[in-house]
């Protein structure tokens, strides 16, 4: 399995450097806690390690290769999501799954998005227009996509957000399902969360 490793990152936004020096090694099975107060990077860092933006200094590196130079080899191994979930207001449950999943490179029809999101406790509501659904709801019909992705590495920046117990419960299950399948996970989050038997890391910025 292959490996995502930070070698000596750095973040400057405007005239002010955000964090320097961040090195870390994350192994098939691993999950990777991105901690910090409010503007220390975090999110930053999970943006630079999805391609979305390049460190100031220092690689990224997938099996020993910058990201950069692997193009689609290492973008397709990886699912993003983000704080905002990307959720567009007029499309039902269903088909903000179906192009989220489709913009990922996953053609994912339309029995298959709908068992997703009913995992996902929206039964009754793919159909609806986002527009009308809860925060909470919304969130989940981001999150369904992990149950589709098919992807090694998953980067989720407050996947929790907004979430209720069971929503909560619900994830928890889908990463530690994904790590002992030898799934990799680097995530930012400001709840509590008990991942049972997974090779936890945490990463500490300032």
């Amino acid at each position: 399995m292959p490996t995502l490793e930070g070698i000596d990152l750095t973040c400057i936004r405007g005239d002010r450097k955000l964090f320097s020096g961040v090195n870390f090694l994350l192994e098939s099975g691993g999950l990777m806690q991105v901690q910090g107060p409010n503007g220390s990077g975090k999110t930053s860092l999970l943006r630079m390690l999805c391609g979305l933006a390049s460190p100031a200094e220092g690689e990224i590196r997938w099996d020993g290769t910058q990201i950069r130079s692997l193009g689609g080899d290492y973008f397709g191994a990886m699912t993003y999501l983000g704080h905002l979930g990307g959720v567009k207001d007029d499309l039902t449950a269903i088909e903000n799954l179906r192009i989220s999943s489709a913009l990922g490179g996953v053609d994912l029809d339309e029995r298959k998005a709908h068992d997703a999101l009913q995992h996902m406790g929206l039964g009754g509501r793919e159909l609806l227009p986002a527009k009308v659904l809860s925060q909470g709801q919304r969130r989940r019909v981001t999150l369904a996509r992990l149950l589709v992705c098919g992807t090694v590495l998953w980067i989720l920046d407050e996947p929790l957000t907004a979430l209720d117990t069971s929503a909560v419960r619900l994830v928890q299950g889908l990463i530690e399902r994904h790590l002992e399948h030898g799934g990799m996970i680097v995530m930012t989050t400001h709840q509590e969360i008990e991942i049972a038997g997974a090779a936890i890391q945490r990463l500490q910025l300032t």
